[in-house]
């Protein structure tokens, strides 16, 4: 123990400025978030102006695959850079080193799973995730291309979460937007130059993620903290039941969306046939609005990842206090940004759906409605990831997997489900905002007991 008391009194998460060290971490974090929602966005606004409607609406039919990918890489990234983080608190170099391994392969072997059986199963796939017959071509070419990016953007991602627990937030943002750097400048070439249409869009985002996977494997020999070692890589179950374990939280969360968004794409294509909207146009405008929320979540979600080291670090120190601080000075940046998303998608959505492509006036009628009305709850959307990555980071993976379910599945996907049948394609959008009001009231609640526990924890000490 005298060891590893200098380096927890020496390391900057136990002793530097919180507000400098969310800067330090949060920054990097969402910038990496908004570059790979970018790799979306960017298809999604060349392909409507490159191929129209029809492509766009493909785009949407196909991301279930792309919440998957994150699902698994966010199960062991987040999984792996929580217990690193904890483990390097409780002063147990060791151990982190072999988290990091195992979190390492395991992202390799099951990106490979997932894109084989993408491959193998794509045409029912894409009929699964709501495609209608004018849909599936440009569905079925975009997806056959990216499924082969699948190990690559699992691996990137997964390894960039670790890359930041190791106290490289900067290299890990680096990782990040170099491919989508790339996949920016290549899909305008390929799409209009070489006329490559969806094919190209797809190819560009392939490598882009190429590149991105490349920068990651070249930081896994020069990690800062520890060095890893052929040891390290060899598979333990405890350790992988850890991993799995605090990264629940945050796949169960895009696996969560993953299955709403199915859903809404099936139930928008039939009520959507039963209204003046027809089918494809609730598609596509469903698949430019849930793109652009991802863009406002990026920094929600990147300022809760931004705050996981620190968090994680000084809750295994027992610096409870500290804790709380992060926890209240992340919860007042998200209140913020929270409301001017809420400002902006109010005021300008049709502005904001017109940069993802033109479409008829029925088109942006129902576009500017559905945003209006399924974003009506924006300002209080921040907290829950904030809430579910911060019970993640303190090692309670049941309330970070709880806290992640809640407004997806426990209350958004029954809405969406019922309120149909009685208020027809306008049920959709009415779900969203009573989901997300009493998502945002349960977090609250369930973040104060916990503040509160702390704060009797360390009045003992």
């Amino acid at each position: 123990m005298t060891t590893t008391a200098p380096a927890l009194g020496n390391n900057p998460l136990a002793t530097e400025r919180i507000g400098r060290l969310m800067i330090k971490f949060s920054v990097p974090a969402v910038i990496s978030l908004l570059v790979s929602a970018l790799y979306n966005i960017v298809d999604q606004i060349f392909i409507g102006q490159g191929v129209g409607m029809l492509g766009n609406a493909a785009t949407n039919v196909s991301f279930p695959l792309t919440t998957i990918s994150t699902a698994a890489a966010l199960l062991l990234g987040v999984g792996s850079a929580s217990n690193f983080n904890l483990s390097m608190g409780s002063g147990k170099p060791d151990r982190a080193k072999r988290i990091a391994g195992n979190g390492i392969l395991m992202m390799g072997l099951v990106g490979v799973t997932i894109g084989v059986v993408v491959l193998v199963f794509l045409r029912p796939l894409m009929l699964a995730f709501g495609a209608t017959g004018e849909v599936l071509p440009f569905a079925m070419t975009y997806t056959g291309i990216t499924a082969f990016g699948i190990p690559l953007v699992i691996f990137s991602t997964g390894c960039s979460q670790l890359i930041r627990s190791d106290g490289s937030p900067a290299y890990s943002m680096i990782c990040m937007i170099s491919g989508a750097v790339l996949n920016t400048i290549l899909d305008p070439i390929f799409i209009f130059g070489f006329g490559m249409g969806m094919a190209g869009a797809a190819l560009a985002t392939v490598l882009g993620q190429l590149l991105s996977t490349v920068l990651a494997v070249l930081y896994l020999r020069r990690f800062r903290t520890i060095q890893l070692t052929k040891s390290c890589f060899h598979p333990c179950a405890g350790i992988i039941r850890a991993i799995c374990s605090l990264g629940a939280a945050a796949c169960f969360n895009q696996l969560a969306m993953m299955v709403v968004q199915i859903a809404m794409n099936n139930t928008l294509t039939h009520y959507g046939s039963l209204s003046v909207y027809g089918s494809e146009i609730p598609l596509a405008c469903v698949g430019v609005i849930s793109k652009v929320n991802i863009l406002f979540m990026a920094f929600a979600i990147g300022i809760a990842q931004g705050c996981q080291p620190i968090v994680g670090f000084n809750y295994g120190a027992g610096n409870f206090p500290r804790v709380k601080k992060t926890f209240l000075t992340a919860a007042g940046a998200v209140t913020i940004i929270s409301v001017s998303a809420f400002l902006v998608f109010q005021i300008f959505p049709k502005q904001i759906v017109q940069i993802f492509g033109q479409g008829d006036d029925l088109y942006f009628r129902f576009a500017v409605r559905y945003f209006r009305i399924f974003m009506m709850m924006t300002f209080l959307n921040g907290l829950q990831p904030l809430v579910s990555n911060f019970f993640t980071s303190i090692g309670k993976a049941r309330r970070g997997i709880l806290m992640s379910l809640t407004r997806q599945i426990l209350l958004l996907l029954p809405l969406i489900l019922i309120f149909p049948l009685i208020f027809g394609i306008d049920g959709v959008m009415y779900a969203g905002p009573i989901a997300d009001f009493a998502a945002a009231v349960l977090a609250v609640s369930f973040v104060i007991h916990e503040l509160t526990h702390m704060g009797r924890a360390s009045e003992k000490r």
